[in-house]
């Protein structure tokens, strides 16, 4: 079964969008939230497994309205309220 984030390979979601300037982050956030991101996984708060599967759990509409790191700040809010309520 596909789910909303399997679109490798499909059409009809047009171009991927290359930004200008060359640089990988559009906003400051977006650095932050990647840093973020390595710093709990260095820590071991979760394993790159548990990030990707925080991702494809986004439900439907939500991943496709969501920007890519708004897509990883969602994941990252989602692991770190289940490890509070776990531990």
């Amino acid at each position: 079964m596909s789910r909303v984030h399997d679109v490798g390979g499909q059409s009809g979601f047009g171009p991927v969008p290359l930004g200008d300037d060359g640089q990988p982050f559009h906003a400051d956030w977006e650095a932050r939230v990647y840093a973020l991101n390595g710093v709990l996984r260095a820590r071991g708060i979760y394993n790159v497994d548990e990030f990707r599967d925080a991702i494809e759990r986004i439900p439907p509409g939500e991943y496709l309205a969501a920007s890519y790191y708004e897509r990883w700040l969602r994941a990252i809010e989602t692991l770190l309220a289940e490890e509070k309520s776990v531990g």
